[in-house]
């Protein structure tokens, strides 16, 4: 009797939340190297006052400087603090009990992105060569249930995201870097011309450009599941010029928020749709100079942090968390958030409840 009890109750417990669940399609959007130091805290006073990182301190201090810290973030990440603190939740401010961790010890972006989209920290990707991922991520799982075939994509600023997502397995559409873009909308014809002739300063194609293909992507095919990766965070944090690392992330949170607004207009997505913004690692903080740095020698470089917004997402704004949540729950709580249950191909990995509950 008694296990006839617990049956019942758990198919009572997933009725109701199949009765309640009003996530239809999922937006996800990576800062690559963002620390968890500048989006709990905004921008560092003794990075921005440091002349080998900050070329113009007065200028960066008067728009992203303020003595308290809730200040400076406000400042630095808007649509963060303005929109998804208010109406969402935030994972990772270490300073106020709420950590998230890379589950492998590389602590470097392929190891990273692995983790975010399979659940599986594999020792086995442990470089950031062009080679073909053979572990499933949760896209291609979501790619073949059914309403969802052909309707995932990927916009990438860097090239090595084909083989992340393997593209030739999984069947995912990933543009990345200067892949051509073979549309007939007005709008991608101009940013396939604008990204072959900008002087890429970084070696790739500009966030910018990245977010408009996206975006635009978005508004024309109407996918029912988009990921869009930035990449200058990292760029720049690795050249030490913090001012355009500082500057790059506040205009990716701008291109958020301008994300969001596109999809709270459009009735396809409107109130149905589940953003979660995330950073494939952290960076160095302990010693200062390492902050541009990240991999296995530096103990920071494994913080890192979520946010979310969407209509199964309570608004608690920071959310402390009673144990540490790790970067492969991403991938079965995205597929969670749709009402799948996703099992990595290795390992075990439980999905972050308290997001959709």
């Amino acid at each position: 009797m008694k296990i006839f009890f617990l049956f019942l109750f758990v198919i009572s417990a997933s009725v109701s939340f199949a009765q309640q669940h009003k996530t239809e399609n999922l937006i996800v959007v990576t800062l690559d190297g963002m620390r968890w130091q500048e989006v709990f805290g905004g921008a560092d006073p003794v990075l921005m006052k440091d002349k080998r990182f900050t070329h113009d301190s007065g200028t960066v201090a008067a728009l992203f400087g303020s003595e308290e810290r809730t200040e400076r973030r406000r400042k630095l990440f808007p649509f963060l603090w303005g929109t998804v603190a208010v109406r969402g939740q935030l994972y990772g401010d270490r300073l106020s009990g709420s950590e998230v961790n890379n589950a492998n010890p590389y602590k470097f972006s392929y190891p990273g992105y692995n983790e975010i989209f399979t659940g599986y920290p594999d020792s086995g990707v442990n470089s950031n060569d062009k080679i073909k991922n053979p572990n499933t991520n949760v896209l291609e799982f979501i790619g073949k249930q059914k309403g969802y075939q052909g309707r995932i994509a990927a916009f990438t600023t860097w090239d090595v995201f084909p083989y992340i997502l393997n593209r030739w397995r999984s069947g995912i559409y990933v543009n990345s870097d200067v892949d051509t873009l073979k549309f007939n909308t007005p709008a991608l014809k101009l940013i396939n011309d604008m990204q072959f002739l900008e002087a890429k300063p970084i070696d790739v194609r500009l966030d910018l450009l990245t977010y408009f293909a996206g975006r635009e992507y978005l508004k024309a095919y109407k996918p029912r599941v988009l990921y869009i990766a930035f990449d200058e965070t990292d760029d720049f944090a690795h050249e030490g010029a913090y001012d355009q690392y500082l500057k790059s992330a506040h205009a990716e949170d701008g291109m958020i928020g301008d994300l969001w607004n596109t999809i709270q207009s459009m009735p396809e997505y409107r109130n149905k749709t589940t953003l979660i913004i995330t950073s494939d690692h952290g960076r160095g903080d302990q010693i200062k100079e390492q902050w541009t740095d990240h991999g296995e020698r530096i103990l920071d470089a494994g913080h890192i942090w979520i946010a979310v917004l969407g209509p199964d997402t309570k608004a608690e704004g920071l959310v402390k968390t009673p144990a540490p949540l790790y970067q492969k729950q991403i991938a079965p709580t995205l597929a969670a958030l749709l009402g799948f249950h996703f099992i990595p191909d290795h390992g075990t990995s439980g999905p972050i409840q308290s997001i959709y509950h």
